[in-house]
């Protein structure tokens, strides 16, 4: 007479081996997704922390943009230009409004393109230069293109080669100073491609000014775009892309594994 051996037989065990593969499986795989998305939420954060200036700034326009459509068009009367009638009834000049309004709001009130773009080259570059010498690049290049552009505004509007309401015209300092930082940010794109990309932006912002519509804003754009170039020095010594960044205390005090 044969013995039976004791225990499950070979059907049940594959039928339980299945089973308990299939809900490790399904248990792993949800683990894996709730990881993955804690490593991305982490990502963003990090890429957000560690860019202070960019997103405070970001935070201020946001604000500032609500408040332009939700209030009266005298708010936007106190952003426009820096040519006004003096108490003679001569233009004068004054480049403190445009300096101080044309950082604060976005022309136009659409925000969300803007926090893209402020994401894209504003975040990069103070990553790469740090907050400092990304807020010396982005003052330069706004401070430079207002002057400029009113100066020559207010020259072309007291001889007369400008009429008076010219004077008025809007100075969209925010993205001048986007146009100076996307201009120094070539002197991180590795090389040849450093050269196609100088000249996609030269391209990008120069055109108009040629072109037969030109105006003050155009010129701020072209000035900040070379602000941008000239900052090379303050370039020097900034991160190279792809750097690992010392460990943290805690990966260094980690074993290795056996």
């Amino acid at each position: 007479m044969s013995r039976k051996s004791p225990g499950p037989t070979a059907d049940s065990n594959t039928d339980n081996g299945s089973d308990s593969d299939s809900g490790t499986g399904t248990g792993t795989g949800s683990d894996n997704g709730r990881r993955r998305g804690r490593r991305a939420l982490s990502a963003v954060r990090r890429w957000i922390v560690t860019a202070p200036g960019t997103y405070i700034w970001l935070t201020v326009l946001f604000v500032t943009t609500v408040l332009l459509h939700r209030t009266t068009p005298a708010f936007e009367d106190g952003t426009s230009g820096g040519i006004s009638d003096g108490s003679s009834g001569a233009p004068s000049w004054d480049p403190v409004r445009p300096l101080l309004s044309g950082v604060l709001w976005i022309d136009g009130g659409h925000w969300i393109p803007y926090a893209v773009l402020f994401t894209v080259f504003h975040a990069t570059a103070e990553h790469w230069l740090g907050t400092l010498r990304w807020l010396a690049v982005a003052a330069l290049a706004h401070v430079l293109a207002v002057l400029l552009g009113e100066g020559v505004l207010g020259w072309a509007v007291r001889y007369g080669d400008a009429s008076q309401s010219a004077g008025n015209t809007l100075e969209v300092g925010v993205s001048y100073a986007l146009a100076g930082v996307v201009a120094v940010l070539t002197y991180r794109v590795p090389h040849p491609w450093r050269y196609v990309y100088a000249f996609a932006v030269l391209v990008f912002y120069g055109v108009p000014l040629a072109a037969d519509g030109r105006t003050v804003t155009d010129l701020g754009h072209v000035t900040a775009v070379l602000t941008g170039l000239a900052c090379y020095r303050l370039t020097r010594g900034a991160r190279s892309p792809g750097r690992r960044e010392a460990p943290s205390p805690e990966e260094t005090e980690r074993p290795a594994a056996q």
